[in-house]
């Protein structure tokens, strides 16, 4: 499948994060290694006593937990903060300090997030698209929103971003209806009237099909495996400099 098509009629465009405006450049599990060991330490440097083997019921972190239960969950997202608060409560730690939590976090996500990079074609997509008057929004799964909207900071993004949206704050993951449903009741704009642009068949791509938006796929980090989901895009690209070619702005 490759393919490009002219969408008309278009006000909005909503964009994944990772995997589309940003990617990740290195292996990830020599990072979760450090990024576990970063929230270990700063959890005992609090005088807490963990033991990790213990503590994760044998993962070998946090991460790799969160991952491993989020593959039951589907579309409800459960967030690192609830999860570090389960883990806790369940060795006798309960009603931890919310700063704590957010403190050990912190110093988890600072070692994934230099993992991460902007795509060297996404401010000048965004400054283009903007320029022409569309607008833009940005929804992603995630498990931490501060996690996120560092991530957005870092990329330089969020000049150009009218609505932002985790997953982690929203409590529903792509591909649930809802989350796509709270970009269109923000913009006031119908589902026709906006292209969601994602690298994920199944969160992204089926998830605005589901509600009638248009959708871009971007393939360039994608590993194309066969999926269950039986949808096609309205458009697929290679990099995120071929979208505004493809976009026809509708009247407001």
């Amino acid at each position: 499948m490759n393919f490009e098509k002219v969408i008309p009629d278009i006000h909005v465009v909503i964009f994944d994060l990772g995997g589309t405006l940003i990617y990740d450049r290195d292996s990830w599990p020599p990072f979760f290694r450090r990024a576990d060991e970063a929230l270990i330490q700063a959890l005992q440097n609090a005088g807490l006593k963990i033991e990790p083997a213990k503590f994760f019921h044998g993962y070998r972190g946090l991460l790799d937990l969160y991952y491993d239960r989020r593959g039951d969950l589907i579309e409800k997202e459960e967030t690192t903060t609830a999860l570090l608060r389960e883990l806790l409560e369940e060795q006798g730690t309960p009603n931890i300090n919310n700063e704590l939590i957010a403190t050990a976090l912190r110093a988890m996500y600072a070692v994934t997030q230099s993992n991460w990079f902007p795509e060297e074609d996404a401010i000048p997509t965004l400054e283009t698209l903007k320029a022409r008057g569309f607008h833009l929004g940005l929804i992603s799964n995630a498990a931490d929103d501060e996690n996120t909207q560092t991530l957005i900071d870092k990329g330089g993004f969020r000049p150009y971003l009218e609505f932002i949206l985790s997953s982690a704050a929203f409590g529903k993951r792509k591909p649930h209806p809802a989350i796509f449903r709270a970009a269109l009741d923000h913009f006031g704009v119908k589902a026709s009237q906006a292209v969601m642009v994602g690298d994920l068949m199944e969160t992204d791509i089926f998830g605005a099909h589901q509600i009638g938006m248009s959708s871009i796929w971007i393939t360039r980090r994608v590993a194309k495996k066969e999926s269950g989901i039986k949808v096609e895009p309205d458009a697929e690209v290679k990099t995120l400099r071929e979208i505004p070619g493809l976009l026809v702005i509708g009247d407001w």
